[in-house]
């Protein structure tokens, strides 16, 4: 039923959903004779909205968003929107502790302070192509044209009912490909269960968990063997490297990435990939 749910919603940008997606969620998730017991108050939802773009669903459309979404996300991993259903629909109780982690360190609090944004708009992209590919501009704009990805392809928070949550969960998904950068990991399959593994050590989320877990079902014979060499490394690097949400990455792209590596105790890859 959730799956259908969301193919119902599937010709909407998830970043344009609106409040007619949630009617059809609480909708389809009802007989005509129980439909007063789901039906939605629109008055009391807008009541609720807490930023630009907020959704706000049920306990039990949250259910169903987080099935739904992550039997999509399983069977066509490329589906990032399905994805990201999951990880709002899951994420709450993992993006308490991230926040209350950031909090705890200097940098951290001043991106929550300060709520900056990584896109072509806020980031001088043209910039960080005149720095030195030691750098951490250099290498994450290395990383980008040599992978053919824009920071503009995150898609915006929906489903997340607490706006402070909300943006925690907003830099997790545009810091992705920093991450990628710091560790040296490819976009490939491979290297995105590897990241998986990282991010999910570190901020609990059950999208990065399952990502982990099930990704390489789908993995090929040498991409098997290659995994039995990066999962140890990818585990000790979640476990053993500082808190990477807590880097203000924007205050740091002249400094060289190798430098950074060694102050977040990042351990160089395996030399396989």
């Amino acid at each position: 039923m959730a799956v259908k749910v969301l193919n119902s919603c599937r010709y909407f940008h998830l970043n344009k959903l609106n409040l007619s997606c949630v009617r059809k969620l609480a909708a389809s998730s009802t007989s005509k004779e129980d439909e007063p017991k789901f039906s939605i108050d629109e008055s009391k939802i807008h009541a609720k909205v807490m930023y630009d773009g907020h959704i706000p669903t049920t306990s039990f459309q949250k259910i169903l968003l987080a099935v739904g979404s992550a039997g999509m996300a399983l069977y066509k991993p490329q589906r990032d929107d399905m994805v990201a259903v999951m990880g709002e629909a899951t994420g709450i109780r993992a993006l308490k502790k991230i926040h209350t982690k950031m909090t705890q360190e200097a940098e951290g609090q001043m991106i929550l302070r300060e709520k900056p944004r990584i896109n072509s708009q806020t980031v001088d992209l043209n910039y960080l192509k005149t720095l030195p590919k030691s750098t951490l501009g250099g290498s994450y704009i290395k990383f980008l044209d040599d992978n053919k990805v824009s920071p503009d392809t995150r898609m915006d928070v929906q489903f997340v009912d607490d706006a402070e949550l909300a943006y925690v969960m907003q830099r997790y998904r545009e810091m992705h490909d920093l991450v990628h950068t710091l560790l040296n990991m490819p976009t490939n399959m491979l290297g995105e269960v590897a990241v998986k593994w990282v991010e999910g050590i570190q901020t609990g989320l059950p999208m990065c968990t399952l990502g982990a877990l099930f990704g390489p079902l789908r993995f090929a014979p040498k991409q098997r063997r290659k995994y039995l060499v990066v999962l140890p490394w990818a585990i000790r690097c979640g476990y053993q490297s500082r808190f990477l949400m807590n880097i203000y990455f924007e205050k740091r792209w002249e400094q060289p990435i190798d430098v950074i590596r060694k102050e977040m105790n990042i351990e160089p890859p395996p030399s396989i990939l």
